[in-house]
């Protein structure tokens, strides 16, 4: 059994060409997610959106994934394996693409297919909200839970290799997609269309479908090569109830979910405001706004992985988290109540966006067993799901509540929709320091390196 993991999860090469075919899927969903962040404005003024609108059409991504979709995923990936579950979710995902794209598409809005059936099924939103909300509900179903099936790819190959690498270099990958989607959108917008900017986008996921049709091949191989060897197929372990009582009696494991949820709250939906944030802050173009916005991405792109190898190889997950966090809070505080150049607290929010996934998605892997990976990472995601579902409709109705009376063309002012995201990050902190205290007692070692020696 040795000698034939040894020609394949230890071969660095497999491992490597089996990550980048996997994180293709990261770097192509995470760019059609914030596909029209950059272009908010546009997309306002040609459907007729409303600051809320935008909000409940963003967070409309994790409305299924809140109410448990990501959980039963993660259990169905227990059940089924990569593949089926895989080939099932990156389904929904790509037919979610699509339905938004369309949604937004002057085909639909000039009485395409559809039409008329949205503009009867309720009258509180324009037809082109309710198909962008349909399509972005669909697109989070099928992406939430394949991110799942990432992270146990992840797992599956990097155990006691560059663990923490490999995550970070995944995470990398859709934290690219989120730059490119910045810097793209508006440039061709202002070359093409609102159309092409939305099509394009599934472009990419339709290219990342193909990527993952091919790493199939490679998953198939590795495990029919064991299961030859010693008849074990551990994909197909069976979910049991003692195993999800074990994970929510687990402290470390709770800890690192509410940091998850909190954490990532105070991030995702502020990237989908980010650029009209900075156009009506500090008067950048629309453009420039996405342009300055990448700082945060890219500043990921480059220290995600330093901070991957960092845990891997010294340890320090939790108190690396610690930081992340505190890091946080203060760039949103910075934001808030001071007008210093965004630059600074956009590239400094970039590493704590390193820090925090960098040492948190890998720790799960130390303190939960593979046969249940499927299931907690199916759990934090639905959880997480409710804050990313919830903030950016927070984010657009207390800008709309606090910017009542500024007229029509003045800048907007966003103070108090990001003060509430420095509550998130003051209680995730909390949860850090919890679950570095819960350590000490756990013996799960969270403080210690990831690879073996």
């Amino acid at each position: 059994m040795d000698q034939i993991k040894r020609a394949l999860n230890e071969s660095a090469t497999m491992r490597w060409i089996a990550l980048l075919l996997i994180s293709t899927v990261m770097f192509s969903s995470y760019y059609f997610y914030d596909v029209y962040s950059s272009i908010k404005d546009t997309l306002q003024g040609e459907l007729g959106l409303s600051n809320t609108d935008y909000g409940k059409m963003y967070g409309a991504y994790s409305f299924l994934n809140a109410f448990g979709m990501a959980f039963i995923g993660g259990m169905i990936l227990d059940k089924w394996g990569i593949r089926k579950t895989g080939n099932v979710f990156i389904a929904f995902l790509t037919i979610g693409t699509i339905i938004t794209a369309y949604g937004a598409s002057s085909i639909f809005n000039n009485g395409g297919l559809g039409y008329k059936l949205f503009c009867n099924l309720g009258k509180n939103y324009t037809p082109a909200l309710k198909m962008m909300i349909f399509g972005r509900v669909v697109f989070g179903l099928g992406a939430e839970t394949f991110y799942v099936v990432i992270n146990k790819v992840i797992a599956k190959w990097f155990k006691g290799h560059e663990l923490a690498f490999a995550f970070a270099i995944s995470l990398a990958f859709g934290r690219f997609g989120t730059a490119a989607a910045l810097m793209y959108s508006p440039r061709i917008l202002a070359t093409a269309s609102l159309d092409a900017a939305s099509w394009f986008g599934v472009m990419l996921v339709l290219i990342a479908l193909v990527c993952f049709i091919v790493y199939i091949v490679f998953d198939f191989k590795f495990d029919k090569s064991l299961q030859k060897v010693s008849g074990e197929n551990k994909d197909s372990e069976k979910f049991r109830v003692k195993d999800l009582v074990k994970l929510l009696t687990n402290r470390s494991f709770i800890y690192i979910t509410l940091l998850c949820v909190t954490f990532y709250s105070a991030v995702f939906p502020f990237v989908g405001f980010a650029a009209d944030f900075l156009h009506n802050k500090f008067g950048f173009s629309q453009q420039l706004s996405g342009d300055i916005t990448t700082i945060l991405p890219f500043g990921t792109v480059i220290f995600t992985p330093i901070f991957g190898w960092f845990t891997d190889h010294k340890g320090k997950n939790a108190s690396v988290m610690i930081l992340g966090s505190l890091l946080l809070i203060i760039v949103h505080l910075t934001f808030s109540f001071t007008s210093i150049t965004p630059y600074i607290p956009l590239f400094l929010l970039g590493v704590a966006f390193s820090l925090v996934p960098a040492a948190m998605w890998p720790s799960v892997a130390r303190i939960v067993k593979e046969n249940r990976l499927g299931t907690a990472y199916g759990i934090m995601f639905s959880i997480q799901n409710w804050g990313l579902m919830l903030f950016p409709y927070f984010i657009g109705k207390i800008l709309d509540a606090t910017n009542k009376n500024i007229p029509e063309g003045e800048p907007l002012d966003y103070t108090y929709s990001i003060f509430m995201l420095v509550g998130l990050g003051v209680i995730g902190l909390i949860f850090a320091i919890l679950l570095k205290r819960e350590d000490k007692t756990s013996g799960f070692g969270l403080e210690l390196p990831n690879k073996n020696n």
